[in-house]
């Protein structure tokens, strides 16, 4: 589930980050894509559970959702362009995602740990 999910966003900031270049001609736009491209890099890693590409992935995923929470977002709204809105709102909705998808896996993880 955790990888399932960390491939959807990635693949959420690639397609949306695309779509709003296409859209607006802005190459800011373009920043979500190269971050989901990274993140469908590591997918493999965080697939088989490898600490180090999931804990790349849970600190790139947490970057991106306040980056998107600090400046996409409050812009769409702004800009009261519904598309743009959509947009950002659906990348912040996978970043979250994965992000407390990541957390309960590390606590999980955590608490196996300290019982053994």
């Amino acid at each position: 589930m955790i990888a399932t999910i960390h491939l959807i966003n990635s693949i959420i900031l690639v397609i949306f980050g695309i779509w709003g270049y296409l859209v607006g001609g802005s190459i800011t736009a373009l920043i979500p894509v190269i971050f989901g491209i990274i993140l469908g890099i590591l997918y493999p890693g965080v697939k088989k559970e490898s600490f180090i590409p999931s804990h790349i992935a849970v600190v790139l995923t947490f970057l991106v959702l306040i980056a998107l929470i600090i400046k996409p977002l409050p812009a769409a709204f702004e800009s009261n362009n519904p598309g743009r809105i959509f947009r950002s709102l659906i990348m912040v909705f996978t970043s979250l995602s994965a992000m407390i998808v990541f957390v309960k896996s590390f606590i999980s993880a955590r608490k196996k740990k300290s019982s053994v």
